[in-house]
């Protein structure tokens, strides 16, 4: 009988444990795949933005330094690997995207350009998008680091060298948190 009781405690023991494991690989990749959901939203912006540029060109011609910093923006961007990196990127990359908005304030033409102004409603919306896609990601970061961290998971996270995820942050003056302004 004895027996039955120690063998009922490993076999409950092993369960609970295998659940864990199962939860932490499940987890990490709800996480992975909120990620490629971020990834999916930023290629698309990355794409409407030298459409973008080559709109706003045609009209302004002589603003080639704000052309050529959306540019190196865009492609730094779009090589950045981490969430921190990209982070960054995307906020230097906002930053030169509103240079762009103000510039076309003063040419009125090409606020009427209806080229222009569906590139700028795909814009705020692919921003929109972004926004959602990163607090899904946060979201199931913030919950395989807590139970990363808490105990008993963090001794089998520990064990398997389940690592925690970091959270896809943007800086105060971001297109996130203060959108780029569009009006005509």
């Amino acid at each position: 009988m004895f027996i039955y009781i120690i063998l009922g405690i490993i076999l409950v023991l092993v369960i609970w444990f295998v659940a864990k494991y199962n939860g932490f690989v499940s987890l990490i990749n709800r996480a992975k795949e909120a990620w490629a959901d971020i990834d999916v939203q930023l290629k698309r912006r990355y794409d409407l933005i030298p459409n973008l540029v080559n709109t706003v060109k045609g009209y302004a011609t002589h603003e080639s330094s704000a052309f050529e910093n959306v540019t190196k923006a865009r492609a730094a961007a779009m090589g950045a690997q981490t969430p921190e990196q990209k982070g960054e990127a995307e906020n230097m990359l906002s930053g030169t995207l509103k240079s762009l908005f103000a510039i076309s304030e003063a040419y009125p033409e090409l606020k009427a350009n209806t080229n222009f102004m569906a590139l700028q409603t795909e814009l705020s919306d692919t921003e929109n998008k972004i926004q959602a896609a990163r607090r899904f990601y946060n979201g199931n970061v913030r919950d395989l680091n807590t139970s990363i961290e808490q105990f008993p998971g963090n001794v089998i996270a520990g064990i398997f060298k389940f690592a925690k995820m970091e959270f896809f942050q943007l800086e105060e003056g971001s297109a996130e948190k203060n959108p780029v302004e569009v009006k005509f």
